[in-house]
């Protein structure tokens, strides 16, 4: 009796610190200490100005933390995920509201770890495990760069996040799964631009954060990486096997159309990748060809084709119905005796990529969101196009789009375009 008394006493003693332990480290697991404030720097290297400029364009953070009508950098911006909306944060060196009391240190903790000054945990969206892969010297000018700015006050929105991703210290758990990569070293059998191109992608562009697909809490599934993710409505495709596809690209083409370019045979970014590509088209054009020369370089795991094995049945289409609304909405830019297609090169809509997809979802959001204005040459107001959501009904979207993809791909007309449409509609409520 005392024996069995003994070992039951044992066990439970056992189960109890076991259990305490286990408290203790997950309390040590979601809790970081706070870095002390400090005093704005106040005087800089005209040099590392320079170069952190263009490290914080290659990084996109004014995509991110820059709403439209914004300040410059101030947050505010909302940012829909699975799990919530967010909204960007406000990183000038404002002392209250911004990053005016982060040392160096604080700094670089959050872009290597998703950790604030104050300690508490940044949710991935904003993509550490793919600023942490940056190196030193990149940070430093980074942030150098975001101290010399004019401060602006500019407090951090609600997010409105749903149970229990509201509680931020479960991120650690995220962290240890996922947070792993140090900055790249250099592949001796490649060249200096290749390895420039990974560091860009694989670093601060963090490309596959939405040109790779996401697993159900939200992290990349890296044995899928840069074969095609979604983000807000818009499908971001693969970006392995350009040169393998039924209509590939060239070393030109991706070049151009990275610079936001018009580009004959796949057309200018649209939706998200519309800001991501004006900054890159304001950094040195030797950027966007070492990007491109990486991507250029990755081989798809899978026969790129367009043509499916089984053509999926297709809607009844009106395509009489769609010839006279692009007539009528369309051919003034995009006929073949278009002014614009002179102008700034323009062409055709059958060879852009978003007709040439497998998918209708981007060709639909890009005739109903339009594509704005945006600063080109000085004078112009670089490629832009009318937003047809209030203009178009559903049957009218419908009859166009299976009209130009029948001028695009006879073979393949697109399936469920109505609940496709719907969807859409759906979406932007």
């Amino acid at each position: 009796m005392n024996s069995h008394f003994l070992k039951s006493k044992t066990l439970w003693i056992c189960v109890a610190l076991v259990a305490v332990l286990g408290l203790i480290g997950a309390v040590l697991l979601m809790w970081r200490p706070p870095i002390a404030p400090i005093e704005r720097p106040t005087t800089f290297d005209a040099a590392q100005l320079q170069r952190g400029a263009r490290v914080v364009e290659a990084g996109d953070c004014a995509v991110c933390h820059t709403r439209p009508g914004g300040e410059y950098l101030a947050g505010g911006l909302p940012l829909v995920t699975p799990f919530g909306t967010l909204f960007s944060t406000n990183i000038t060196p404002d002392a209250q509201t911004g990053i005016g009391l982060w040392s160096m240190p604080a700094f670089e903790r959050a872009m290597r770890q998703g950790i604030a000054r104050d300690g508490h945990f940044l949710y991935p969206a904003f993509p550490y495990v793919h600023y942490r892969r940056m190196s030193e010297a990149d940070i430093a000018d980074a942030y150098a760069y975001l101290m010399s700015g004019p401060a602006v006050h500019a407090p951090a929105k609600q997010n409105r996040m749903n149970f229990p991703m509201n509680i931020r210290p479960l991120v650690s758990f995220w962290n240890l799964l996922y947070l792993h990569g140090e900055p790249p070293t250099p592949v001796a059998q490649r060249s200096e631009a290749w390895n420039r191109g990974r560091y860009l992608v694989d670093g601060p562009g963090h490309c596959a954060g939405c040109h790779s697909p996401l697993n159900l809490i939200g992290a990349e599934k890296s044995s899928e990486y840069l074969q095609g993710g979604s983000v807000d409505g818009w499908q971001a495709p693969a970006l392995v096997g350009l040169g393998q596809r039924d209509n590939p690209w060239s070393r030109e083409q991706l070049v151009g159309y990275l610079r936001a370019d018009i580009v004959d045979g796949h057309g200018t970014p649209a939706g998200p990748m519309r800001p991501v590509s004006l900054s890159l088209a304001r950094l040195p054009a030797s950027e966007a060809e070492a990007i491109a020369e990486f991507l250029l370089s990755l081989e798809s795991p899978h026969t790129v084709t367009q043509t499916p094995s089984k053509t999926p049945a297709s809607e009844p289409a009106d395509h009489a119905t769609g010839a006279l609304l692009f007539s009528g909405a369309c051919a003034g830019c995009h006929g073949p005796a278009a002014p614009m297609r002179v102008i700034d090169g323009r062409p055709g809509l059958q060879s852009t990529s978003a007709l040439q997809a497998a998918s209708p979802r981007n060709f639909l959001k890009t005739v109903l969101e339009g594509l704005p204005a945006t600063p080109g040459s000085p004078g112009s107001p670089g490629p832009m196009m009318p937003a047809f959501a209030a203009s178009l009904d559903n049957a009218q979207l419908g009859a166009l789009a299976a009209y130009l993809r029948q001028q695009a791909r006879p073979d393949q007309p697109w399936a469920e375009l109505s609940s496709t449409i719907e969807a859409l509609r759906q979406e932007t409520k």
